[in-house]
This record gives C-alpha cells, sequence and structure tokens, in this order.
C-alpha cells in the first residue's frame, strides 16, 4: 500500500524552498541541482493529488444533479471517471519513486547469453520490447552502440532512455531473462531455452562525483557497422574506451563525429564508475541498482514462455500473464507496476 502523507509532503516543500532562497544557494551546484530535483518531485506530487481531489470533487457534485440519470449525463460522467482513473493511476505510479536516482535517465545494456544465434536473437527480441515501451510511453529512445550478431540477434546493445522517472522506471528490468520457444534456427523444430541479462545504470551526470584520470583510459577508434552512409566505410568515427584499473569498457558509434562520440563515452563511463562506487558505499545495493546474477539457470528474473504454453512470468513478486505477444510489444506496466509497488511494500 502506498501512504501518501499531504502535511508532509507540504513542509517538505517549505522547507526546499527556504533553502533554494538562501543567498550561497548556488555556490554547491550539485547540492543545489538535488535541492531543485527533490522539490520539483514533491511539488508534482502534490499537484497531482490536488488535480485528482477536484476532478473527484467535481464528479460528486455533479452525481448530485437532478439530470444525473439522464442517457447525455451518464455519458458525460462516464467519460470523467475514465479520466480520473487515469490521473489516479499515474498519481499512484509516481509516487512510487522513492529511490534517490529514480528521476534521473538511465543506460540500457543488453548482452546474450550462452548458446550462440539463439541467445543472440533473445537479445535482439529484448531490444525491440524495451523499444516499444519507450515509444509508448513517449520516452527518448537513443541507440549509443548495436553490435550486430554473425547470423541473427546482437552481440550487444546499449540505449539511453530520457523522460519522467525512467530509472524508476526501469531499474526493475535489471536482471537475467530467461526464453523458452520452438527454435527458428532449429531444423528439427526443438524447443530451446535462451538467456540474455539488462544492465539498467543510472545517468547520474551532475550529482556524479567520479574523478577520471585521463592515464587509467585506453582510447580504440573504429569504423561504425551501423547506419551513416558514405562515412561509415571512410572514417574511423566509432570509439570504444577502457577503464583500464576497473576493466570497463564503453564504447559509442551514433554520430558521424569521433569527438562526440568519445564524450558520449566519457559520460557512459562516469556512470558506471558511479555505479560502481554506489555498490561498494551503500549498502542497500538491491534498491539502487538491483542485484548481480549469472547470465544461466536459475537466475532469471523474469520467464517468457512462448511453448508448449504462453506465459510470463515475474519470479521476483509472482507476477504473470498470457498475453506473450503484448509483452513482447512493449506492454510490460503491469510488471514493472507491481515491482516498484513492491519495493514500496518491502520498505515499511
Amino acid at each position: 500500500m502506498v501512504l501518501f502523507d499531504l502535511d508532509k509532503l507540504n513542509a517538505e516543500i517549505a522547507a526546499l524552498d527556504a533553502k533554494q532562497n538562501e543567498a550561497d544557494f548556488w555556490n554547491d551546484q550539485k547540492s543545489a541541482l538535488e535541492v531543485v530535483n527533490k522539490l520539483n518531485d514533491a511539488k508534482g506530487k502534490v499537484e497531482g493529488y490536488q488535480s485528482v481531489k477536484d476532478e473527484f470533487d467535481e464528479l460528486v457534485l455533479l452525481l448530485d444533479e437532478p439530470d444525473s440519470s439522464s442517457q447525455e449525463m451518464c455519458e458525460l460522467l462516464e467519460g470523467m471517471e475514465k479520466e480520473l482513473l487515469k490521473k489516479i493511476k499515474v498519481l499512484r505510479t509516481n509516487l512510487l519513486f522513492r529511490g534517490e536516482y529514480d528521476s534521473l535517465n538511465c543506460t540500457l545494456e543488453i548482452h546474450p547469453g550462452a548458446g550462440g544465434t539463439e541467445a543472440m536473437d533473445w537479445a535482439d527480441m529484448l531490444f525491440r520490447m524495451y523499444s516499444r515501451y519507450a515509444e509508448s510511453h513517449h520516452l527518448k529512445w537513443q541507440v549509443l552502440n548495436y553490435e550486430n550478431g554473425e547470423e541473427a540477434g546482437c552481440k550487444s546493445a546499449t540505449v539511453k532512455v530520457s523522460g519522467k522517472n525512467v530509472y524508476g522506471l526501469l531499474k526493475g528490468e535489471k536482471g537475467v531473462h530467461r526464453l523458452v520457444r520452438i527454435s527458428p534456427f532449429d531444423s528439427n523444430a526443438r524447443r530451446h531455452t535462451s538467456f540474455a541479462s539488462v544492465n539498467v545504470i543510472p545517468e547520474f551526470g551532475k550529482v556524479s562525483d567520479v574523478v577520471i584520470d585521463q592515464k587509467d583510459l585506453r582510447v580504440d577508434t573504429f569504423r561504425s557497422g551501423g547506419a551513416g552512409g558514405q562515412n561509415v566505410n571512410k572514417v574511423s568515427s566509432a570509439v570504444r574506451i577502457t577503464h583500464i584499473p576497473t576493466g570497463i569498457v564503453v564504447s559509442c558509434e551514433i554520430e558521424r563525429s569521433q569527438l562526440f562520440n568519445k564524450q558520449t563515452c566519457m559520460e557512459m563511463l562516469a556512470d558506471k564508475l558511479m555505479q560502481r562506487k554506489v555498490e561498494e558505499r551503500e549498502a542497500k545495493l538491491k534498491s539502487v541498482v538491483g542485484e548481480q546474477k549469472n547470465i544461466e539457470w536459475g537466475s532469471q528474473i523474469r520467464s517468457y514462455v512462448f511453448c508448449p504454453y504462453t506465459m510470463v512470468k515475474d519470479h521476483r513478486i509472482g507476477t504473470e500473464t498470457s498475453d506473450v505477444q503484448g509483452v513482447m510489444d512493449g506492454d510490460l506496466d503491469q510488471f514493472i507496476d507491481a515491482y516498484l509497488e513492491s519495493l514500496s511494500f518491502n520498505s515499511k
């Protein structure tokens, strides 16, 4: 159950407003940005609540009208009720974003497990699923790196996802995803099980306190394997950066400009190093970046079964549906909402 304490939120807004009006507020831009984000988040929740309350009060008044049972009024009331329920759902979801980094954008990484073409095809299916989810929720989807498999699918994909509370929405997708289906690559039409991992990294940006020593980096350039016209074949614009002390590798080939790709790589590297720092510094690892697991049997967070029956089941929260096609087309709301509610329940 989600608790909504209006008095507490209003007191928080007053305190943050006072802090924002201090003369030296912008001297520390990192702290100032955190205050501004918290203030906007608190105000958004109160405004959302007030909007729902106003529409509910209006609906109650109309129900008391003498002609409330007329066909025209019934149609009006039904329309208002549908809109009110939509707003309540949005407000309820917003109240579930309680994590320190939930409001940030994120980087989504997809990697196939063992299994060659079968696993790479599954990784590509997940790539499509998340792109459809982003599209349906009006989130910005920017492919930073996509490495094709030899026969089908992808060896790896890295995407930047931007929008309101993006990390909060997608953080629960981090983990191993399992597919069971009749393989389209098996001439004997046998059933196969495939695995792929999804990693979700907050885009820490100005809230990051990571300092990168250039001496710790190895920078490689290569020709992009994606779209880009003649430039792809002539210029080594794609960039790969290896952080030698940690072994972390990032790459980007989104632009023709090598300089732009390098800058994007540096931002991705800073986010990964900050994520690592958070993991080491905070005991609440699961609430921030999820649990690390191997890409193998028994470690999956969610199973997608195409055969002998159809089912998608999240093993952490028990949520399941038989609408496999809908899920693969990006309908993930029931899983994302249930995961966020489970975090809220477990935090009490």
